[in-house]
Protein backbone atom coordinates (compact mmCIF):
# COMPACT_ATOMS: atom_id res chain seq x y z
CA UNK A 1 0.00 0.00 0.00
CA UNK A 2 2.95 2.25 0.57
CA UNK A 3 4.48 1.89 -2.88
CA UNK A 4 0.90 3.05 -4.50
CA UNK A 5 0.83 5.77 -2.17
CA UNK A 6 4.60 6.66 -3.25
CA UNK A 7 3.86 6.31 -7.03
CA UNK A 8 1.09 7.75 -6.93
CA UNK A 9 3.18 11.07 -5.13
CA UNK A 10 5.50 10.71 -7.71
CA UNK A 11 3.42 10.72 -10.23
CA UNK A 12 1.50 13.94 -9.08
CA UNK A 13 5.22 15.68 -8.59
CA UNK A 14 6.16 14.42 -12.09
CA UNK A 15 2.58 16.03 -13.71
CA UNK A 16 3.13 19.34 -11.76
CA UNK A 17 6.67 19.68 -13.16
CA UNK A 18 5.89 18.95 -16.29
CA UNK A 19 3.21 21.16 -16.42
CA UNK A 20 4.86 24.33 -15.33
CA UNK A 21 7.98 23.43 -17.59
CA UNK A 22 5.32 23.39 -20.34
CA UNK A 23 3.51 26.73 -19.07
CA UNK A 24 6.97 28.13 -18.85
CA UNK A 25 7.50 27.09 -22.51
CA UNK A 26 4.36 28.64 -23.92
CA UNK A 27 5.02 31.82 -21.81
CA UNK A 28 8.47 31.80 -23.39
CA UNK A 29 7.15 31.19 -26.77
CA UNK A 30 4.81 34.22 -26.96
CA UNK A 31 7.32 36.69 -25.38
CA UNK A 32 9.53 35.69 -28.42
CA UNK A 33 6.72 35.86 -30.82
CA UNK A 34 5.76 38.62 -29.82
CA UNK A 35 9.20 40.23 -30.12
CA UNK A 36 9.50 39.30 -33.24
CA UNK A 37 6.32 40.81 -34.28
CA UNK A 38 7.24 44.40 -32.44
CA UNK A 39 10.93 43.88 -34.51
CA UNK A 40 8.96 43.22 -37.91
CA UNK A 41 6.72 46.30 -37.84
CA UNK A 42 10.24 48.27 -36.85
CA UNK A 43 11.71 47.14 -39.53
CA UNK A 44 9.17 47.56 -42.12
CA UNK A 45 8.78 51.34 -40.25
CA UNK A 46 12.46 51.60 -40.53
CA UNK A 47 12.25 50.92 -44.16
CA UNK A 48 8.88 52.27 -45.12
CA UNK A 49 10.83 55.58 -43.72
CA UNK A 50 14.60 55.80 -45.09
CA UNK A 51 15.18 52.62 -47.05
CA UNK A 52 13.66 51.57 -50.20
CA UNK A 53 10.88 52.56 -51.32
CA UNK A 54 8.38 49.55 -50.89
CA UNK A 55 4.65 51.17 -51.39
CA UNK A 56 2.32 50.14 -54.13
CA UNK A 57 0.69 53.03 -55.16
CA UNK A 58 1.57 56.71 -55.51
CA UNK A 59 -0.34 60.05 -56.16
CA UNK A 60 0.98 63.17 -56.87
CA UNK A 61 -0.19 66.75 -58.29
CA UNK A 62 2.16 69.23 -59.78
CA UNK A 63 2.75 72.46 -62.77
CA UNK A 64 5.51 72.42 -65.20
CA UNK A 65 6.95 75.56 -66.98
CA UNK A 66 8.08 74.27 -70.71
CA UNK A 67 10.48 76.13 -73.09
CA UNK A 68 7.01 76.77 -74.45
CA UNK A 69 4.21 77.22 -72.29
CA UNK A 70 2.98 75.99 -69.24
CA UNK A 71 0.73 73.13 -67.67
CA UNK A 72 -0.63 71.06 -64.79
CA UNK A 73 -0.91 67.41 -64.17
CA UNK A 74 -2.17 64.01 -62.22
CA UNK A 75 -0.09 61.49 -61.81
CA UNK A 76 -1.34 57.76 -60.32
CA UNK A 77 1.66 55.08 -60.42
CA UNK A 78 1.51 51.30 -59.73
CA UNK A 79 4.81 49.38 -58.57
CA UNK A 80 5.77 47.18 -61.00
CA UNK A 81 9.06 45.65 -59.59
CA UNK A 82 11.00 46.64 -56.87
CA UNK A 83 12.80 49.16 -59.87
CA UNK A 84 9.65 50.21 -61.79
CA UNK A 85 6.59 51.60 -61.66
CA UNK A 86 3.67 52.18 -64.50
CA UNK A 87 2.29 55.26 -64.01
CA UNK A 88 -0.44 57.02 -66.15
CA UNK A 89 -0.71 61.05 -66.25
CA UNK A 90 -3.48 63.28 -67.23
CA UNK A 91 -1.83 66.58 -67.89
CA UNK A 92 -3.75 70.31 -69.46
CA UNK A 93 -1.31 72.52 -70.92
CA UNK A 94 -1.05 75.89 -72.75
CA UNK A 95 1.59 76.70 -75.62
CA UNK A 96 3.07 79.94 -76.44
CA UNK A 97 4.47 81.26 -79.68
CA UNK A 98 8.24 82.29 -78.43
CA UNK A 99 7.62 85.51 -80.72
CA UNK A 100 4.54 86.46 -78.41
CA UNK A 101 4.75 90.06 -77.27
CA UNK A 102 2.45 91.75 -75.09
CA UNK A 103 1.43 95.18 -75.41
CA UNK A 104 -0.45 97.89 -74.23
CA UNK A 105 -3.56 99.43 -76.28
CA UNK A 106 -3.54 102.54 -78.43
CA UNK A 107 -6.78 103.30 -76.62
CA UNK A 108 -10.37 103.81 -77.63
CA UNK A 109 -12.17 106.12 -75.77
CA UNK A 110 -15.39 105.23 -74.00
CA UNK A 111 -15.54 101.58 -75.83
CA UNK A 112 -12.13 100.50 -74.88
CA UNK A 113 -11.15 98.21 -72.56
CA UNK A 114 -7.72 98.76 -72.46
CA UNK A 115 -6.52 95.50 -72.05
CA UNK A 116 -3.14 94.37 -72.59
CA UNK A 117 -3.18 92.03 -75.91
CA UNK A 118 -0.57 90.15 -77.80
CA UNK A 119 -0.41 91.30 -81.11
CA UNK A 120 -0.48 89.23 -83.93
CA UNK A 121 -1.92 86.13 -81.79
CA UNK A 122 -4.69 84.39 -84.12
CA UNK A 123 -5.67 81.51 -81.48
CA UNK A 124 -4.82 80.04 -78.00
CA UNK A 125 -3.64 76.48 -77.91
CA UNK A 126 -4.57 74.44 -75.10
CA UNK A 127 -4.16 70.59 -74.90
CA UNK A 128 -5.42 67.68 -73.13
CA UNK A 129 -3.42 65.04 -72.49
CA UNK A 130 -3.72 61.34 -71.22
CA UNK A 131 -0.78 59.25 -70.96
CA UNK A 132 1.23 56.03 -69.46
CA UNK A 133 4.68 55.50 -68.85
CA UNK A 134 7.36 54.29 -66.69
CA UNK A 135 9.58 55.50 -63.98
CA UNK A 136 12.67 53.20 -63.51
CA UNK A 137 15.12 53.64 -60.34
CA UNK A 138 18.41 54.11 -61.23
CA UNK A 139 19.67 55.28 -57.22
CA UNK A 140 17.69 54.46 -54.40
CA UNK A 141 18.13 57.28 -51.07
CA UNK A 142 19.62 55.13 -49.15
CA UNK A 143 18.54 57.21 -45.91
CA UNK A 144 15.50 59.71 -44.98
CA UNK A 145 17.96 62.63 -46.45
CA UNK A 146 19.09 61.05 -49.50
CA UNK A 147 17.89 62.01 -53.10
CA UNK A 148 16.10 58.92 -54.92
CA UNK A 149 16.80 59.14 -58.66
CA UNK A 150 14.57 57.79 -61.38
CA UNK A 151 14.65 57.42 -65.24
CA UNK A 152 11.41 58.09 -67.09
CA UNK A 153 9.74 57.69 -69.70
CA UNK A 154 6.30 58.29 -71.22
CA UNK A 155 3.80 58.70 -74.22
CA UNK A 156 0.02 59.52 -75.18
CA UNK A 157 -2.82 61.10 -76.92
CA UNK A 158 -2.80 64.89 -76.80
CA UNK A 159 -6.42 66.65 -77.97
CA UNK A 160 -5.42 69.95 -79.36
CA UNK A 161 -8.25 72.73 -78.60
CA UNK A 162 -7.79 75.74 -80.40
CA UNK A 163 -9.39 79.15 -79.25
CA UNK A 164 -9.98 82.04 -81.15
CA UNK A 165 -8.10 85.30 -80.13
CA UNK A 166 -9.99 88.23 -80.06
CA UNK A 167 -8.91 92.01 -80.03
CA UNK A 168 -10.71 95.26 -79.86
CA UNK A 169 -10.56 97.10 -82.74
CA UNK A 170 -11.55 100.70 -84.09
CA UNK A 171 -13.68 100.01 -87.10
CA UNK A 172 -13.07 101.40 -90.67
CA UNK A 173 -14.57 105.11 -89.42
CA UNK A 174 -13.26 105.30 -86.63
CA UNK A 175 -15.83 105.58 -84.23
CA UNK A 176 -16.85 102.61 -82.70
CA UNK A 177 -14.82 99.45 -81.40
CA UNK A 178 -15.59 95.88 -82.51
CA UNK A 179 -14.41 92.51 -81.01
CA UNK A 180 -12.71 90.90 -84.23
CA UNK A 181 -10.85 87.45 -84.78
CA UNK A 182 -8.12 86.52 -87.48
CA UNK A 183 -9.53 86.08 -90.71
CA UNK A 184 -6.82 84.65 -93.46
CA UNK A 185 -9.14 85.77 -95.75
CA UNK A 186 -10.16 89.39 -94.73
CA UNK A 187 -7.49 90.22 -91.88
CA UNK A 188 -8.78 94.18 -91.97
CA UNK A 189 -7.64 96.27 -88.56
CA UNK A 190 -6.96 92.98 -86.92
CA UNK A 191 -2.53 93.49 -88.17
CA UNK A 192 -3.22 97.74 -87.70
CA UNK A 193 -1.72 98.49 -84.18
CA UNK A 194 -2.79 102.07 -84.88
CA UNK A 195 -6.41 100.52 -84.64
CA UNK A 196 -6.43 98.18 -81.67
CA UNK A 197 -7.52 99.40 -78.28
CA UNK A 198 -6.85 96.25 -76.08
CA UNK A 199 -7.75 92.45 -75.93
CA UNK A 200 -11.53 91.19 -75.88
CA UNK A 201 -10.82 89.14 -72.46
CA UNK A 202 -10.14 85.58 -71.41
CA UNK A 203 -13.33 84.71 -71.94
CA UNK A 204 -14.10 85.54 -75.37
CA UNK A 205 -13.68 82.73 -77.78
CA UNK A 206 -14.72 79.50 -76.14
CA UNK A 207 -17.80 78.75 -77.80
CA UNK A 208 -15.88 78.23 -81.04
CA UNK A 209 -13.14 76.06 -79.56
CA UNK A 210 -11.95 73.59 -82.54
CA UNK A 211 -10.08 70.24 -81.97
CA UNK A 212 -6.66 68.93 -83.32
CA UNK A 213 -6.00 65.23 -82.49
CA UNK A 214 -2.35 64.61 -81.87
CA UNK A 215 0.41 62.59 -79.84
CA UNK A 216 2.72 63.47 -77.42
CA UNK A 217 6.13 61.68 -75.78
CA UNK A 218 8.82 63.04 -73.42
CA UNK A 219 11.82 61.28 -71.40
CA UNK A 220 13.49 62.66 -68.39
CA UNK A 221 14.63 62.33 -64.91
CA UNK A 222 13.00 62.93 -62.15
CA UNK A 223 14.81 63.51 -58.31
CA UNK A 224 12.90 62.62 -54.68
CA UNK A 225 14.12 64.35 -52.01
CA UNK A 226 10.94 63.63 -49.70
CA UNK A 227 12.42 62.65 -46.26
CA UNK A 228 9.70 60.01 -46.17
CA UNK A 229 9.53 57.13 -48.55
CA UNK A 230 5.67 57.58 -48.21
CA UNK A 231 5.59 61.22 -49.32
CA UNK A 232 6.11 62.48 -53.08
CA UNK A 233 8.45 65.22 -53.26
CA UNK A 234 10.07 65.25 -56.85
CA UNK A 235 11.78 67.66 -59.23
CA UNK A 236 11.57 66.59 -62.96
CA UNK A 237 13.74 67.78 -65.89
CA UNK A 238 13.17 66.38 -69.66
CA UNK A 239 12.07 66.76 -72.74
CA UNK A 240 8.73 66.59 -74.63
CA UNK A 241 8.07 65.91 -77.94
CA UNK A 242 4.19 66.39 -79.93
CA UNK A 243 2.70 65.71 -83.24
CA UNK A 244 -0.44 67.11 -84.63
CA UNK A 245 -2.57 65.96 -87.21
CA UNK A 246 -2.18 69.49 -88.99
CA UNK A 247 -0.52 72.55 -88.35
CA UNK A 248 -1.52 75.10 -85.32
CA UNK A 249 -2.33 78.26 -86.04
CA UNK A 250 -0.91 80.25 -82.97
CA UNK A 251 0.04 83.18 -84.61
CA UNK A 252 -0.96 85.23 -87.66
CA UNK A 253 2.31 86.77 -88.41
CA UNK A 254 4.71 83.62 -87.94
CA UNK A 255 4.91 80.13 -89.69
CA UNK A 256 2.06 77.56 -88.37
CA UNK A 257 4.45 74.36 -87.02
CA UNK A 258 2.88 70.46 -86.96
CA UNK A 259 5.65 69.46 -84.80
CA UNK A 260 6.61 70.95 -81.21
CA UNK A 261 9.53 70.14 -78.88
CA UNK A 262 10.60 71.41 -75.64
CA UNK A 263 12.57 70.98 -72.35
CA UNK A 264 10.48 71.11 -69.02
CA UNK A 265 10.74 71.69 -65.64
CA UNK A 266 8.21 69.71 -63.23
CA UNK A 267 7.76 70.43 -59.19
CA UNK A 268 5.14 67.85 -57.84
CA UNK A 269 4.23 66.50 -54.46
CA UNK A 270 2.05 63.56 -53.44
CA UNK A 271 1.83 60.41 -51.41
CA UNK A 272 2.06 56.69 -51.13
CA UNK A 273 0.36 54.01 -49.72
CA UNK A 274 -0.11 50.05 -49.66
CA UNK A 275 -2.47 48.25 -51.15
CA UNK A 276 -5.03 46.64 -48.48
Amino acid sequence: MKKIYLILFLATITGSLQAQTTSRQTEQSKKDEKEQRKLKKIAIFREQEEGENVFQRDFSIGGRLNTDGWSGFLEMGYRKSRKAVNYFQFEFAEKKDPKEDKRQGAGGGFYSTDRPFIFGKQNNFYQAKLGAGQRYLIGGKGNKNGVEVSAIYYGGVSLGLLKPYYLNVKNQAGDQVEEIKYDPNNPGNFLEFSKITGGAGFGKGWSELSVVPGLHAKLGMRFDWAHFNEVVSALEIGVNAEMYSKKVPIMATTENKQFFFNAYVALQFGKRWNRR
